[in-house]
């Protein structure tokens, strides 16, 4: 079982950048693809980007390609989220979640058996 805590949220202003961490407990940071979700107000949790196993794929929601990153840094079994051009849009809770299954990496929530708390991301316009 491993334990998510998710930070670095907060208030941007539109074309600015904030970058979410989320550090796991455990000894097995290794074994899990990492994802990040998001739920906005009155609709749906939804996907936004995951990282392999070994950091070396990664991919990501149509609507935040070229403007999000997700990397993973093992040694401090942290992932990260660097969000540039944000737009009103990404307003949203983001959570950090973790995939044990052996699926090279997945971007169903179902797939996803371990959650964080969440952290409050809100972009003005």
């Amino acid at each position: 079982q491993v334990q998510l805590v998710e930070s670095g949220g907060g208030l941007a202003q539109a074309g600015g950048s904030l970058r979410l961490s989320c550090a796991a407990s455990g000894r097995t940071f290794g074994s899990y693809v990492m994802g990040w979700f998001r739920q906005a107000p009155g609709k749906e949790r939804e996907f936004v980007a995951a990282i392999s196993r070994s950091g070396d794929s990664t991919y990501y929601a149509d609507s935040v390609k070229g403007r999000f990153t997700i990397s993973r840094e093992k040694g401090k079994n942290t992932v990260y989220l660097q969000m540039d051009s944000l737009k009103p849009e990404d307003t949203a809770v983001y959570y950090c979640a973790a995939d044990p299954s052996p699926i090279p990496i997945a971007t169903i929530r179902g797939n996803y058996d371990y959650w964080g708390q969440g952290t409050q991301v809100t972009v003005s316009s």
